[in-house]
């Protein structure tokens, strides 16, 4: 019957998965703990390996698929993969199989159907095995230098129309409409932003920073910080002990509601928003007021990486009490961020631009920074909200101040 492989077992807030990649097709040979699809929940890509070393005999799901725990994914024949890989070993003094490039076969199937030589295709499989993905997307990017399909061309062109058919095709292809299905993570982003607009009453206070003595500090410290830590010394962690601190003096900000009570945390787990390829995502550092700013500069560099390769888990997303994100890197100046839900407030960092500031009665050029800090108005006050952000302005204006718990 072979090996079953099944759905994971998914965690109790994830009803289901949908299948968005497959990495083999039926009668390509897998080994061992190599990457047989990809699931994607409302939160993160699972990524389903393979069991043991075998020819996939049957494949159950497709690409769009939706899976719960437990179902049966695809079939592994270990028996087989030894059988199908023998002929080769007794014809490898065959010079011709031996030079041909390893496919699947799909991948063979849709080379041939385009008369495609498969040694000009990069294989991306293990051991850069060719697979149907790597055939369809190099015929894709073929129709792409091409502008147009054959189909679609003349059969003899005069200097007076040799332009037309491409200028037509160029403008209709303008005028066309693709309808692609939202992303699990995309339709749980919006879910939340909806749910935390209709459930919360928020509001955005504002204020500025002239983020001077931050860039002394980092300038100061760069080589010596990034000798000892093997990380740069950045913007981010000054304003998550910023916040650590401030949370610490206000707790109600650090808090939430459920139903009619007030839950305060003890702990100060903060979510840094990071844009991923499947979207934004939050990942969670966690105990911010027992670190320093080397842990958590590389507590950042690696949840940034591993959401840029899709590895973070469940834990790394699940709870956090406080967030930050910061529009800054893309330029953005000012912005009222949205709450993530059950958390009451969110700071929102912006680019810092060379403004003119009075201090000390003249007028000066300065770094400043525009930020915002938007919060649940039936948790916490005006007050303590606008105080809160001001002891953030504070203490980065002052970094000494986060020395000595200000």
């Amino acid at each position: 019957m072979g090996i079953e492989i099944k759905v994971p077992v998914l965690p109790e807030s994830v009803m289901d998965a949908t299948v968005v990649k497959l990495y083999v097709d039926k009668g390509d040979v897998i080994e061992r703990d190599a990457p047989l699809m990809d699931l994607e929940t409302d939160k993160i890509v699972l990524e389903v390996p393979a069991p043991e070393t075998g020819l996939v005999s049957e494949i159950k799901t497709q690409v769009g698929d939706v899976v719960t725990t437990g179902q049966v994914l695809a079939i592994l024949d270990e028996t087989a993969a030894t059988q199908e890989t023998a002929p080769a070993t007794e014809n490898a003094r065959d010079n011709n199989k031996k030079a041909a490039p390893i496919a699947s076969p799909a991948a063979e199937k849709i080379a041939a159907e385009n008369n495609i030589d498969l040694s000009i295709i990069h294989g991306t499989g293990k051991d850069q095995r060719i697979t149907k993905q790597d055939v369809i997307e190099f015929v894709g990017q073929q129709q792409l230098g091409n502008n147009t399909d054959s189909s679609d061309k003349p059969a003899m062109s005069t200097p007076a129309d040799i332009s037309t058919p491409a200028e037509k095709s160029a403008a209709k292809d303008q005028r066309k409409e693709r309808r692609v299905p939202m992303s699990r993570l995309r339709q749980r982003v919006a879910q939340r932003l909806k749910q935390a607009q209709q459930e919360a009453a928020i509001l955005t206070t504002f204020n500025e920073i002239n983020m001077q003595s931050v860039m002394d500090a980092r300038n100061h410290y760069r080589d010596e910080f990034e000798k000892r830590y093997g990380a740069r010394l950045g913007f981010m962690s000054f304003f998550v002990k910023a916040c650590a601190q401030a949370l610490q003096n206000y707790p109600i900000v650090n808090a939430s509601i459920d139903g009619n009570e007030i839950i305060y945390h003890d702990y100060i787990d903060i979510g840094i928003a990071v844009s991923s390829p499947r979207g934004l995502v939050v990942p969670i550092l966690r105990d911010v007021e027992h670190a320093g700013f080397g842990d958590i500069e590389l507590r950042i560099l690696e949840l940034a990486a591993q959401a840029r390769d899709g590895k973070l888990s469940l834990e790394d997303l699940s709870g956090g009490t406080f967030s930050i994100t910061n529009g800054g890197v893309f330029g953005s100046m000012l912005s009222t961020p949205i709450l993530n839900p059950p958390q009451s407030a969110i700071l929102g960092m912006h680019n810092i631009t060379q403004r003119a500031v009075v201090e000390n009665g003249e007028i000066v050029i300065r770094p400043m920074m525009y930020v915002a800090l938007s919060y649940d108005h039936r948790l916490i006050d005006g007050r303590d909200a606008v105080q809160f952000l001001v002891s953030i302005k504070q203490d980065l204006e002052d970094p000494s101040r986060l020395l000595i718990g200000l």
